[in-house]
C-alpha cells in the first residue's frame, strides 16, 4: 500500500514505536529522528521497497553503519515526506499559469472581433460593397471559430489534469484516513463516523458497536516474530471487513483490537454478527509465508454493546471494553454482551 506519515493511534503507534527501538538497538543503530523515521516505517509495513532493502541487508548480515543508515534515508523516507505535497503544488501552478493565458487569449481575441466590426461597420457607412463586407465578416467569424476551437481543446486538457489532481488528493485523503498496517479505518475516521452515527442515534436509531481483541496475540508475536503476527491482523481485518454490512464502518482501534461500528443494528444482531466473526476466525488456516509452514489456529474475544440515548460516546466504548475483557476472563474465544456485564455484577453481589 501507497502511504506515507498517516496519522496512527496511540496504541499501535506506540508499538511500532517501541518495536522500531528495540530493532535499532539489536542492530546498534544510533537512535537519530532519521534513523528512527527508516525503522517506524519498516516495521509499520507502510514501505514496501524499504522493507525489501531492510530485510536483505539483514539477510546478508550487512551492518547498519552511519553510511548505509543515511542512504535508507534519503533513498526511501525523505522523498516520500514532501513529494506528493510539491508535485500537487507545482501541478496546480502550471494549470493557474494556463488559466490565465487562456483567459488572456480570450480578451484578445474578443477586442479583435469588436474591432473588426467596428471596421466594417464604419465600411459600411462610406458606401463599400456590402458583398466586400459580408466576405470580411465572414473572414473573422472563421478565424474567430478557429481560435475558439483550439481555446476549448486547451481548456479540456487543463481540466482532465485538474480531474487527475483532484482524484490525488482525494487518495492522498483516503490514505490520510487509513491504517497503514490493516486497509481499514483509523482513529480519525472512526471518531468521524462515531459522531455522524451518534446525530443518528438520537433519533431513535439503533447504534451498536463490537470490539475484536486477538486472544494470546502477545506470545504468538514471540513464538512466531512480528512479520507473521502483521499477517494474522491483517487477516483478521479482512473477515471483519467481509463480514459487516456495507453501511458499517470496521476500524483498527488500536494494537490489536479491531472495531466496528453498526448503525441501525441493535444489540442482538450486532451479536449475531459477532458471533458469525469469530467463527470465521477460529477456521481460519494461518500459513507462514516464507516456509509454508501451518500455524496455531487464532481465536477471538469479542465485547458487544448498544448506544443509550444521551450518553457519551467514550460511555459506549467503555461498556464494549468491559464486555471484552469478561471474554477474555471468562475464557477467551467467546462473544460476550454489555447484558451478561449485568449479570456479572448481580452475581458478584
Amino acid at each position: 500500500m501507497d502511504s506515507s506519515f498517516d496519522d496512527p493511534d496511540y496504541d499501535y503507534a506506540a508499538s511500532i514505536a517501541g518495536r522500531a527501538m528495540r530493532s535499532m538497538a539489536e542492530q546498534r543503530i544510533a537512535p537519530t529522528p532519521a534513523n528512527f523515521a527508516v525503522w517506524f516505517q519498516y516495521l509499520s509495513g507502510s514501505h514496501d521497497d524499504l522493507r525489501n532493502a531492510i530485510d536483505l541487508l539483514i539477510d546478508h548480515n550487512r551492518p547498519f553503519d552511519a553510511r548505509t543508515n543515511q542512504d535508507l534515508f534519503e533513498t526511501y523516507v525523505a522523498p516520500r515526506v514532501s513529494a506528493v505535497v510539491a508535485d500537487t503544488s507545482e501541478r496546480l501552478e502550471a494549470l493557474m499559469g494556463a488559466a490565465k493565458e487562456f483567459l488572456a487569449t480570450a480578451i484578445a481575441d474578443n477586442h479583435s472581433q469588436m474591432q473588426v466590426i467596428s471596421q466594417v461597420a464604419d465600411q459600411g457607412r462610406a458606401g463599400v460593397d456590402p458583398k466586400l463586407l459580408v466576405a470580411q465578416l465572414m473572414n473573422e467569424l472563421a478565424r474567430a471559430a478557429t481560435r475558439a476551437t483550439r481555446l476549448e481543446a486547451g481548456f479540456a486538457e487543463k481540466t482532465r489534469e485538474l480531474d487527475v489532481i483532484r482524484d490525488s488528493l482525494s487518495r492522498s485523503e483516503q490514505r490520510a484516513r487509513t491504517d497503514m498496517l490493516t486497509g481499514l479505518a483509523n482513529r480519525r475516521a472512526l471518531d468521524e463516523f462515531l459522531r455522524k452515527a451518534q446525530t443518528t442515534a438520537e433519533w431513535g436509531e439503533p447504534l451498536s458497536v463490537l470490539l475484536l481483541d486477538i486472544d494470546y496475540f502477545k506470545a504468538f508475536n514471540d513464538n512466531f516474530g512480528h512479520g507473521v503476527g502483521d499477517q494474522v491482523l491483517r487477516l483478521m481485518a479482512k473477515v471483519l471487513r467481509e463480514k459487516v454490512r456495507e453501511q458499517d464502518l470496521p476500524a483498527r482501534y488500536g494494537g490489536e483490537e479491531l472495531i466496528a461500528v453498526l448503525p441501525d443494528a441493535d444489540l442482538g444482531a450486532c451479536a449475531e454478527l459477532a458471533e458469525r466473526i469469530r467463527r470465521a476466525i477460529a477456521e481460519c488456516t494461518i500459513t507462514r509465508r516464507s516456509t509454508g509452514e501451518i500455524l496455531p489456529n487464532i481465536s477471538v474475544s469479542i465485547g458487544v454493546a448498544q448506544y443509550r440515548t444521551g450518553e457519551a460516546i467514550t460511555d459506549l466504548i467503555e461498556r464494549c471494553d468491559r464486555a471484552l475483557y469478561l471474554a477474555k476472563s471468562g475464557g477467551r474465544n467467546r462473544v460476550v454482551t454489555e447484558v451478561e456485564l449485568g449479570r456479572a455484577g448481580a452475581a458478584a453481589t
